[in-house]
């Protein structure tokens, strides 16, 4: 027997701003807006913009469309499915609509009424593949600073049906990037049509002044997260990454002594719940890197415990035998049960498997999850801002490689991270492997 899946929760809904209802209500006939083609909603983050979003699309594609299909895209089907289709399933439970969901295969898909809302993740280039010969008549991208250009082009190219819209939510991102200098200069916003609608955090009535001073605290003030997550500016990202924890390293650092320092209940303050490690493996010009991460209870401290780093040439061997002596050493002080790998290195992550395996030491071994690495830039600049974020004095080479971590001066505009062969990426990236997985857990937690 099949088992049934449970509907999701209805829709709670609260006032909306004069900001949303631009955005629900733009494509009204009896609306000047409504002479647009496109709508593109930025700002900050928490501003109330997606869920107007979804709301206007879903009411324009059902009042004005029949039997047509629809583009739902996101920056991964998982952020999709998180940040779009719950919420508009929600939504659907609070009005009543009837709706079929078909989560999984290559024809995941919404079926409302007549009709159809294909779901897309559009975190590659061969991404914008699976919308070859599809014909819609609307699409909704959310953040859609995030996809390749190739995606976007592709998704206009496919709505042809009279009367289409396109619909785009974001952050903001450089200056010179391609929706900014396409769809949102003058001159391109008259001759493509484009309603673009501004957000900040005051546009959305249902968060708490408490609430969204909390948001605005996440991140280092004047940091380039800040002027675009917080002030939702289009700004470059320059300069040293992680300027607040190169200014006050100190802050960030703690000995050992500092997991045992007890409340007033008497138990441990910072006690570790768990810990996972995270392995970039070296090349060339650059090192083997593991980095220990422990979690306290509820998230609320991130603790770098343990490093190892070795830049010079090893052997299979001696890299498997050090990789299970750091397993060891770290299982014997907290409870570590997996290890996220490189997963560009299969035939070395099958090596460490087997050592671990042949030792009798029970960790699971993964593929790193190597999401965007500006998401990972964010998050640690997030922690170390709300003073969340802590390293063990003994741990060098982490402190060093965040200390001097920069951008790339002579790709401006563009967000990438410096790796010459000299600055200490490795760490950098063990470090980010072994947080990856849970980052958005921890990210808006206690802020």
């Amino acid at each position: 027997m099949a088992k049934r899946r449970k509907k999701p929760a209805k829709f709670e809904f609260k006032p909306f701003s004069e900001q949303q209802r631009r955005l629900i209500h733009w494509w009204r006939p009896m609306v000047r807006a409504s002479e647009n083609n496109y709508v593109i909603a930025d700002g900050s983050i928490r501003s109330g913009k997606t869920i107007a979003c979804i709301i206007g699309f879903l009411t324009w594609s059902q009042e004005m469309f029949s039997g047509q299909s629809f583009i739902l895209a996101g920056k991964t089907m998982g952020a999709l499915k998180k940040n779009v289709v719950r919420p508009m399933l929600q939504i659907m439970e609070a009005w009543g609509w009837p709706y079929t969901y078909v989560r999984s295969g290559t024809d995941a898909r919404i079926e409302i009424g007549t009709n159809t809302y294909y779901l897309y993740g559009a975190n590659t280039e061969a991404a914008q593949d699976a919308l070859q010969g599809l014909t819609a008549a609307g699409a909704y991208l959310d953040e859609a600073a995030l996809f390749p250009k190739s995606f976007v082009d592709q998704a206009i190219g496919r709505c042809s049906v009279d009367g289409w819209k396109f619909w785009m939510n974001c952050n903001p991102a450089g200056p010179h990037h391609f929706i900014r200098e396409e769809y949102l200069n003058p001159e391109e916003i008259r001759k493509k049509k484009v309603y673009h609608l501004h957000f900040t955090m005051d546009d959305n009535l249902s968060i708490s002044p408490k609430r969204k001073a909390e948001y605005r605290n996440a991140w280092p003030h004047g940091s380039v997260f800040y002027k675009r997550f917080i002030l939702g500016k289009w700004v470059s990202a320059d300069g040293l990454i992680y300027q607040q924890f190169a200014d006050h390293v100190e802050d960030c650092l703690v000995s050992p002594s500092w997991l045992l320092e007890k409340g007033k209940d008497g138990r441990p303050k910072h006690e570790i719940a768990y810990a996972v490690i995270g392995v970039d493996f070296g090349g060339t010009k650059s090192a083997h890197s593991f980095t220990l991460t422990g979690f306290t209870k509820g998230f609320k401290q991130v603790v770098v415990l343990d490093e190892y780093y070795c830049k010079k040439r090893l052997t299979p061997k001696q890299l498997q035998e050090d990789f299970v002596d750091f397993v060891r050493r770290a299982q014997s002080r907290y409870k570590v049960y997996e290890a996220y790998c490189d997963s560009a290195e299969q035939t070395l992550i099958a090596g460490l498997e087997m050592a671990v395996l042949t030792a009798h030491v029970a960790i699971d071994i993964r593929n790193a999850v190597k999401g965007p690495i500006n998401d990972r830039i964010a998050f640690y600049n997030s922690l170390i801002a709300q003073g969340r974020w802590k390293v063990m004095r003994h741990c060098t080479h982490v402190i060093g490689a965040f200390e001097d971590a920069v951008y790339d001066d002579k790709k401006k505009n563009m967000d990438i991270r410096l790796d010459d062969g000299l600055m200490n990426v490795d760490s950098l990236d063990s470090t980010e492997y072994s947080t990856e997985s849970v980052q958005e857990d921890i990210l808006y937690i206690a802020a």
